[in-house]
């Protein structure tokens, strides 16, 4: 839907409007202004200026109100449009990381042979059930939202920040990903620039951990000028090691939300391993 072309000038309709009048005007010039011609035209003159410059007006004020109507029934469609892309965004983030880290974790496990394999086991299980949830309680918050009419937007979880990435990180350490993290001096950055860094680490891990299982892991962010570099790299796959496929929408979510900020995402082998590279620009805060 668009909200078609905005209404535009006619000068036909005000040349219409005032040659009525005119062509009577000179009727009158021609019979002269005396007799009974004169005072019959004279009102209609005057009447017929009123009634033309009103239809114009009408004409055009109603032309505006049907592109206004356009325009907001539009505008509500775009706006619709973009709460739900950030509605699936959550979902995906919130499923994508809970149930990889339940699959990714249980399949962990399952490999550990000998005695310590049992503790193992159990401690996948504690872990498992602390992550589902967790899930669950985001899920049915969401649900919650959803099922709720408002015409506010939906409240948005609270926002991630370069704080929350040790967190990040120490999530997939179930998994058996030995993820390491290296934050150089990024000095002040945007909220949004943060959020994106934060999104990029969480889904290349979830990758790496889906596809590489047990490896070592290195996160890096840092700046280059007015521009923040996120780099992901993991060693490859253990032997052995059976990819878990996930939804597929993750690093088109990821480009996505990088474009939209005017930065650049690099994803694709690198030797046995996988690499992933984000820049993003963000200007550097005066001293």
């Amino acid at each position: 839907m668009t909200p078609g072309e905005r209404p535009a000038r006619r000068p036909w309709l005000s040349a219409v409007a005032a040659a009525v009048p005119a062509a009577l005007i000179l009727c009158l010039l021609t019979t002269g202004t005396d007799g009974s011609a004169a005072v019959l035209l004279l009102p209609v003159i005057a009447g017929l200026a009123v009634a033309s410059s009103a239809w114009v007006l009408i004409r055009a004020r109603r032309q505006r109100r049907e592109y206004e109507d356009r325009l907001t029934a539009w505008a509500a469609e775009r706006a619709a449009g973009a709460e739900r892309l950030r509605i699936a965004r959550e979902m995906h983030d919130l499923v994508s990381h809970g149930l990889g880290l339940v699959t990714v974790r249980a399949a962990t496990a399952a490999r550990v042979a000998g005695p310590a394999g049992e503790t193992e086991r159990a401690t996948a299980l504690a872990d498992i059930e602390r992550v589902g949830r967790e899930t669950t309680a985001e899920l049915r918050r969401m649900l919650d939202v959803l099922r709720t009419p408002s015409s506010e937007p939906a409240p948005l979880r609270p926002l991630d920040t370069l704080e929350s990435l040790p967190g990040i990180v120490r999530a997939v350490g179930g998994t058996g990903l030995a993820a390491s993290l290296d934050v150089r001096e990024v000095d002040e950055m945007s909220s949004g620039v943060q959020l994106a860094v934060c999104a990029i680490v969480r889904e290349g891990l979830n990758n790496a951990a889906r596809h590489a299982g047990p490896t070592r892991v290195r996160v890096g962010v840092d700046r280059d000028g007015d521009t923040v570099v996120v780099d992901i790299r993991d060693d490859g796959p253990r032997a052995g090691w059976r990819s878990r496929a996930g939804a597929g929408h993750g690093l088109d979510g990821l480009r996505e939300r990088v474009t939209a900020l005017g930065g650049s995402l690099r994803a694709g082998p690198a030797g046995a391993g996988f690499h992933l590279s984000a820049r993003l620009p963000d200007r550097r805060r005066p001293g």
